[in-house]
């Protein structure tokens, strides 16, 4: 039997999801657990892979030095400095207003969008290429207008970003390295 942390919620289908070299299966509220083991059972295969690929990753991560306080410190300022430019001139494109710009240092998350229009973005975007930075604002900014990941929503993105899918592309396969970089420094500290 494999082990596996489960996140119940509203959603309507069963997903597995890798994050931090452990699995995670995402189920809804009324899911045995009969039925979540027979679900993880039938992507045993998937899973394996994936967490070798985890491990991997891991591996090559350590190889980068952890970021300090300082540092992240500094990658918020430059944040605040940037984003709120690229978030005014994307609303302008996509024709819709939003509320408060935050920058965090969030652990999982690189963008999110309220349903009072606040956003806030994590500063470790500072460390991707712009392209990337612009393909989480665009994101964002989107849910102004859709506030799902239906198709309508990617064909809004893709008509204000056209090279969306290859950045956040880069930010899937690159974002766990610079978000171990920064929980490798949190752990030190603490």
């Amino acid at each position: 039997m494999m082990e596996y942390s489960i996140i119940r919620s509203e959603r309507r289908t069963l997903s597995l999801q890798i994050r931090n070299g452990k699995l995670l299966v995402r189920a809804p509220h009324g899911v045995s657990l009969a039925v979540i083991e027979r679900f993880v059972q039938s992507h045993r295969e998937w899973i394996e892979k994936q967490l070798i690929k985890a491990e991997q990753r891991r591996q090559g991560f350590d190889t980068l030095p952890p970021l300090t306080k300082e540092e992240i410190e500094q990658l918020a300022a430059q944040a605040v400095r940037t984003i709120p430019q690229r978030v005014k001139y994307y609303a302008e494109r996509i024709g819709v207003g939003y509320g408060r710009i935050t920058v965090r240092n969030q652990r999982t998350r690189w963008g999110s969008c309220s349903a009072k229009g606040n956003l806030n973005f994590n500063c470790l975007l500072m460390l991707a290429p712009p392209q990337v930075l612009d393909s989480v604002v665009v994101h964002e900014l989107c849910h102004r207008k859709e506030m799902n990941h239906s198709k309508r929503f990617y064909e809004l993105v893709l008509s204000v970003f056209p090279e969306y899918r290859k950045w956040h592309g880069w930010l899937d396969k690159n974002g766990p390295m610079l978000l171990d970089r920064m929980e490798r420094g949190i752990t030190q500290k603490g």
